[in-house]
């Protein structure tokens, strides 16, 4: 399958800027005792550093969807294709509770277990594997009614004990499940939602079969008519998104105010905002290929490889960090969520320092990528496929 520069490019930027998120959770020195979005104890620029990520998951997501399209149109047997997906989205869901969750925990106890983006693409190319039957405008459609009406859901007056609170209260919304008296599961990405991203960019994936020029005219009428649609909906503050907007102490935290969008799960507001920019990226980055483009595209032409590996860069950075801040072993808390930031005390870097670390493992990275990515093109191992 010939790649498409477009997809590569946007998936690869998306990715640059998820390093930033992460090793902002991480290291960040007040990111395990203050939410970055929470405007009675945030910056600006904290805030907007984890603004800009809110990109990341809904791209990473529908491109999946589209890639998942793309590479079953290419495929002479439909069926095991379809098992293809299924193994594929099984696999995914492993790696979420192994190697994921350990690279983001370094907790060899796993006492929490965290499903999140990956396990949430997993789950959607298991429901994938059954829907491809269904012509891509269905698939599409099913994902685009799931966006558009699942912020319904909490309006309605359900028992707070009831089996049908219990059975959807995890597939759409996050919530934290003891599995034991010392393990939990938390459902960070509530994957019903997540799944209708997945199937529209598996429905949206017939248009990468139409000439450049036209599909970069359709992807920028989408993109600006969902931002449109973003700023008409926000505005009116009523239906789109659990948390309204409301002024503020300044006419600056009264705008973010305007774009603090909820994420978990994705919100329709938020949908559209996000795959808006998407679209108008997707479509500035059609026909363009320069060295900048070529750049980026090495990120997004190995997108789990880059996934997985950057946990084991910036995590064991992490460590160092705290050595070096005087911290031992013996004070390293990584059971409880902290990442081995010891409890009660300081620890981590400022902003800009994390912006530096950000750029260093991205350049790191490109590397690595790069070897991957010959690595993969030149051999045909089956498991690359899964990799």
């Amino acid at each position: 399958m010939k790649r498409i520069l477009s997809i590569d490019f946007t998936r690869g930027l998306v990715m640059i800027l998820m390093v930033l998120d992460h090793v902002r959770d991480l290291m960040h020195v007040d990111s395990v005792t203050h939410t970055p979005t929470d405007l009675s104890s945030t910056t600006a620029a904290i805030f907007l550093t984890r603004f800009v990520t809110h990109f990341c998951a809904p791209i990473f997501v529908f491109l999946a969807g589209t890639s998942a399209y793309l590479s079953s149109q290419n495929a002479t047997d439909k069926k095991r294709n379809r098992v293809f997906l299924l193994k594929r989205g099984l696999w995914l869901i492993l790696l979420e509770f192994t190697v994921v969750n350990f690279g983001v925990w370094f907790d060899i106890g796993f006492h929490l277990y965290l499903f999140q983006v990956i396990a949430a693409i997993g789950f959607g190319f298991v429901v994938l594997s059954f829907l491809s039957r269904l012509s891509p405008r269905i698939v599409g459609s099913i994902g685009l009614f799931i966006i558009l009406t699942h912020n319904i859901l909490p309006l309605i007056a359900i028992e707070q004990e009831s089996i049908l609170k219990t059975i959807l209260t995890p597939l759409f919304s996050t919530t934290a499940i003891p599995l034991t008296e010392k393990t939990t599961l938390v459902m960070g990405y509530p994957p019903i939602p997540w799944i209708g991203i997945l199937l529209i960019g598996f429905g949206v994936g017939v248009l990468f079969n139409r000439p450049q020029n036209e599909r970069k005219s359709i992807f920028l009428k989408i993109g600006l008519i969902s931002i449109a649609l973003f700023f008409v909906l926000r505005f009116i503050n009523i239906y789109g998104d659990p948390a309204p907007w409301s002024a503020q102490k300044s006419s600056l935290f009264t705008v973010l105010s305007f774009i603090n969008i909820t994420k978990y799960p994705p919100s329709l507001i938020f949908c559209l905002l996000t795959l808006g920019g998407m679209f108008l990226i997707l479509a500035m980055s059609e026909q363009i290929e320069n060295h900048f483009t070529n750049i980026v595209s090495v990120y997004g032409r190995t997108p789990m490889f880059f996934y997985l590996i950057h946990w084991y860069i910036i995590h064991p950075l992490l460590i160092v960090i705290l050595f070096i801040q005087g911290f031992s072993w013996a004070e390293m808390d990584f059971a409880s969520g902290n990442f081995g930031r010891p409890k009660g005390v300081e620890s981590g870097l400022n902003l800009w320092t994390v912006y530096l670390v950000w750029i260093t493992v991205v350049c790191a990275l490109y590397f690595a990528c790069r070897a991957y990515g010959k690595h993969k093109a030149s051999h045909k191992n089956w498991w690359l496929k899964y990799i």
